[in-house]
Order: structure tokens, then sequence, then C-alpha cells
């Protein structure tokens, strides 16, 4: 093979001054063109003036003193940082010589975002892709999908069954010129969000409050950007990582398997390449509180200026958020007051989108509800924020807690072929310091191989 579609490294999605001047340049100019491919040098959390883009919510908003910083995804290209695993996975694969240009066509399973991410790199990158999903998940998300070019394979339900997904997933894989980008398994994931999330919430927290992280709290999907948590714990050991889960659907609780509303979160399962090793507690999160949360910010304006929060600020938060994204600030709130966390305090999380994908929610919200007025969306913000408590927070350090983590995943995957050796390996810390550490050799790699634009 002579050369792999020309993007950006690990370090490069890290740091935008790393990359050569004249392509950060053309890539700054791209933003508006999206389908233009330089926008693969566009993948990272940092500004154009390489600041990591986030938000420290108002504690008007919070109710709480310690600071709540969010790392906001809707401004990487296709609109959500999903698109970051989806380029790593098929990166490394074109690096390893076994997705080739031409001869394959990408399978993307998926509950929505990442779906999304893959038929975006696939266009740019010059793939015919099929996204594998749920067939009920918000019309936003298929028509955005089918907007850049994948074909659609849906499988029955709801974000609740995953599972389906991926045994569809594994059929069409039978057909040699197929490649899948298994997100839930393959440990680009992990490595994109470890090295670029981890680095960057970091990095965020850099002049506010005590500049440290005290809590790293993220709903695992495919568990990818709870990484970041293994990254973050490097820095500060003293940080605590907690996994939300829907209340609906508490599988990392109790083995639970619900339906629920978070779309991208709470997929039934322990994913392959979640570390639970790091994972200290486990949160369950209401996903009606979610969408109701959504609500609120996107049309309470009113509302949240009664609470003091400056109009400026309200009309900026207005669409920084998707669902998942109101569950991750709850569940923040929640571990702060579980850590007695105050002034100077930071806890960091992610919204992976921003509101464009969920007009459909809300109109379901709307029709569910039929009273949605001012004094129900009043409600709605004590409800949900102010009164975010310290209930269903599990804490998940003990070994039993850990060992009931393992059996769940190798519940989950030994019936996809992996074997129990290989389960028994990721219960060492070394296992994972070891993929992470292949983030050097791929860098290298696609430095020595990527073709230029030109070529």
């Amino acid at each position: 093979m002579n050369g792999i579609p020309f993007g950006p490294t690990y370090d490069e999605m890290l740091e935008r001054n790393l990359i050569d001047p004249e392509i950060k340049g053309k890539a700054e100019k791209a933003i508006s063109d999206e389908l233009d491919p330089i926008n693969l040098f566009n993948i990272t959390w940092k500004d154009t003036d390489n600041n990591v883009r986030k938000i420290v919510l108002p504690p008007e908003l919070t109710g709480i003193d310690a600071n709540i910083v969010v790392l906001l995804g809707k401004d990487f290209p296709s609109g959500s940082h999903k698109v970051g695993p989806a380029y790593s996975t098929l990166i490394e694969g074109c690096v390893d010589g076994d997705i080739l240009p031409g001869q394959h066509t990408i399978l993307g399973p998926s509950t929505g975002n990442f779906g999304i991410g893959v038929s975006y790199i696939c266009n740019l990158m010059g793939y015919d892709a099929i996204v594998i999903m749920p067939d009920n998940m918000s019309k936003e998300r298929y028509e955005r999908i089918e907007r850049y070019g994948a074909e659609l394979d849906l499988t029955p339900g709801t974000e609740s069954d995953v599972i389906l997904t991926l045994q569809r997933t594994y059929e069409l894989a039978k057909d040699p010129k197929m490649r899948s980008l298994a997100q839930f398994e393959l440990l680009p994931n992990y490595r994109f969000h470890r090295h670029v999330t981890g680095n960057s919430a970091i990095e965020a927290v850099e002049g506010i409050g005590n500049g440290r992280i005290a809590c790293f709290a993220c709903a695992p999907g495919s568990a990818g950007t709870i990484a970041a948590g293994d990254q973050i714990k490097e820095t500060f050991p003293e940080v605590r990582i907690a996994a939300l889960e829907p209340y609906e659907c508490s599988t990392l609780t109790n083995g639970g398997r619900g339906q629920h509303r978070i779309e991208g979160i709470g997929d039934k399962m322990c994913t392959l390449i979640h570390n639970v090793l790091n994972t200290d507690f486990v949160v369950l999160i209401r996903d009606d509180d979610c969408v109701r949360g959504l609500k609120v910010i996107h049309d309470g304006a009113d509302i949240l200026a009664e609470s003091g929060i400056d109009m400026e600020t309200i009309l900026y938060m207005k669409d920084l958020f998707g669902v998942s994204g109101i569950c991750n600030i709850i569940g923040s709130i929640k571990m702060a007051k579980h850590l007695h966390l105050g002034p100077g305090d930071n806890v960091v999380t992610v919204a992976t989108d921003g509101y464009d994908r969920y007009e459909s929610v809300i109109e379901d919200l709307d029709r569910r509800y039929l009273e949605v007025e001012d004094f129900v969306l009043r409600r709605w913000k004590k409800d949900v924020f102010d009164n975010a408590d310290e209930s269903n927070i599990m804490d998940f350090r003990q070994s039993d807690k850990k060992e009931q983590l393992f059996q769940q995943k190798e519940k989950d995957w030994i019936p996809f072929g992996y074997t129990k050796e290989y389960m028994d390996s990721m219960k060492d810390q070394n296992f994972w310091d070891a993929e992470y550490a292949k983030v050097k050799y791929y860098d290298k790699k696609i430095k020595e191989m990527r073709r230029q634009p030109n070529d």
C-alpha cells in the first residue's frame, strides 16, 4: 500500500499547534465547508485559538459552590466528539493494512452519534459506509447519517437494544468486503479519549478554581469517553471517576436492562473497552430528568433569568447540550454533593453534542406533558437541577464491586468470541497502559504513510 488517507495524528488532534501551519490554516478556513476533507484536521476539543471549548456552568444553575466544567462537543466536525473515535478507528485500520481504500465498506454499529461520525468520516476519506442502529432513535440522527451518504441498516428497538446492532454487525462482517468500526470493542476509541479528551480535560481546568480535577463524571455508551478518566488519574491521583447510567437501565449497577430515553448512553452492557479498574462510583440518573432539563435550558430563558443567570449566558447555553449532556450535568451536581466539594473544586464532564439533533425529542416531551408553560419549567428547574441529591450513588471502589463489573463484561462479550484469558488480562492496569502506549506507534506510522492532499 502506497499510503493512507491524509489525516491527523493523535497528537495533532490534541494540540492544533502541532499541525503544519499551512494545513492548519486551510482547515480553519474550511470549517464552514464541512465536507472538505481538510476538516479531518478540525477533529479536536480546541478552538482556532487553541483553547479547549468549554463552559463553566453558573452556580445559579447548578446550586453548588464547586465548579462544573463542561467540555463542548458540538463544534467537532459533524456536530459531535464521536467523530474522533470514528476517525481514529478507521485510520488505525488503514495503518495496519486491514482497511483499504476502494476495497472495503465500513460498518458503524451505533445508537446515533458514532454512526453520524462514521458516515461523515467515510464521506471525507472516500469509503462507502453502512450504519447499523436501532429503529427508534431521533429522526435528526437518521437524516444526518443519510445526508453524509451512508446507508442505514436498522435493528428493532431503542437505545437499550444495542446488542441487536452488534449481532447484526457481526452478521454483516462475515462478508470479506466489510470492515467494522466496532466502537464498543476496538481500542482506538479508548486511545482517542484517554489521549485527546483526557489531556484536554486536564488543560481545561487551568486557571479555574484550584486548577485540579476532583471528579470526572461521564455516562458510558461505548465507554470511550470515560477513558479520559485514566489520563486524568495520571495527573490528579485523587480524582474520582463516576460512571452515570439511566435509572431505567441500570446494567452496571445491578445488571438491569430496561428501556430509556437518554440517547447515546446506557447500552445494556459493560463494553469491552470500559476500564472498570478506574470506575469509582456508578450513579443512576432518571431519563426524564435529562429531557426535562434540556427543555429548561433551551426554552426556559425567563426561568433561568429569575435564578440570577445573566441573559448572555442563558442565550449561549441554549444550544450547547443534548440529552446525554444534561445527564452528565445532573450526575456532576450529584457527585459534587456526595464528595462534599466546595469553592475551588472542579468537576469535569462533557457534552457530546448539541441541541440540533433533539428537536423531535423535545416535541415528544411537549406531547407527553401537554402543559409546558413557565410555571411547569420553574418546577422542573427546581426538581432537576436544584434538588439533584445524593440518591442512587453506588461506591464501586471495593474489590467485590470490581468483580461484579468484570463478570458483567464476561457475560456480555464471551458470546461474541472473546476468551476468558483475554478478559482476565483486562483486570491489570498494565493492559490499559500498554494499549495507550500504542498512540506513539500509530502517530509515527500515520506521519510516514499519509498521502499529501495533492497526491
